[in-house]
């Protein structure tokens, strides 16, 4: 499925937060947000939007987006939740640097935070037990065999170059509060390794979506909200369907992407 060009595109950032060759403003539907993307490095796609539309947020509650590129997930998150505050960990100097003026641009300064770190360290960034919710939106391809460039930012955006489901895994289950939540999109592929990733760090799958691009279709993304030390219990949601046609989303997805 193709990642959907539903954003509005801006001419000029507003002063103060000068963009960069290659780079443009792109409107996100929600609260006049907006985003700073580099098309010719890597674009968010759908599958950031309809994790920020699964995660749940109770008010006053700290979240961490592990990988979180230009920070497209804490800034969906910011407008759709009244999280106390909000943190995105992103290891590609370019990529963090964007997320920043995109927090920047908004005024969300004293909302979201962008640190710049390794996801393998994040134990060693943050306090233990200091996040109530943690997102991410993984590589999704074991390894970075036969890349040309594993360096590339859409390398290590989609390979598992500079960190593995287990890396991404370990540093939740550190840095949630006992209780805390675990949301995720990957792919359904992995699943079982997934499951069987998450329960041995204790955090306890609670709630999956699979989402599938036609209702004729298999699925091709999942949604998971694991829980740090909860009992074993899981609850199947119904299908998420993407398109009711070629071309044309269902009312669902729409509503996710604040049409």
């Amino acid at each position: 499925m193709k990642n959907p060009d539903w954003s509005k595109t801006a001419a000029d950032a507003p002063s103060g937060v000068p963009l960069k060759p290659g780079e443009r403003v792109d409107e996100l539907q929600r609260n006049g947000y907006r985003i700073i993307q580099d098309p010719g490095r890597f674009r968010f796609g759908m599958d950031a939007v309809l994790l920020s539309g699964f995660t749940r947020v109770k008010e006053g509650e700290r979240v961490l987006d592990l990988g979180t590129g230009t920070g497209i997930i804490p800034i969906l998150l910011e407008a759709k939740t009244r999280a106390r505050h909000l943190t995105g960990l992103e290891i590609q100097q370019d990529s963090a640097d964007m997320a920043r003026r995109s927090v920047l641009l908004n005024g969300l300064s004293e909302k979201i935070d962008i640190v710049r770190g390794d996801i393998r360290e994040a134990a060693e960034i943050f306090p233990a037990a200091s996040f109530d919710v943690v997102t991410c939106n993984p590589p999704y391809i074991t390894g970075g065999h036969g890349l040309v460039n594993p360096e590339a930012p859409m390398a290590i955006a989609r390979h598992e170059v500079k960190c593995s489901f287990a890396d991404v895994a370990a540093a939740a289950a550190k840095l949630l509060v006992p209780g805390g939540g675990f949301f995720l999109v990957h792919r359904p592929f992995r699943l079982a390794e997934i499951m069987v990733t998450l329960s041995d760090l204790r955090l306890e799958p609670k709630r999956m979506r699979l989402v599938y691009p036609f209702a004729d279709r298999e699925p091709n993304m999942v949604l998971l909200e694991a829980r740090r030390g909860a009992k074993s219990r899981l609850s199947v949601e119904k299908p998420l369907i993407v398109f009711r046609s070629p071309g044309v989303y269902t009312e669902e997805i729409t509503d996710i992407y604040g049409y």
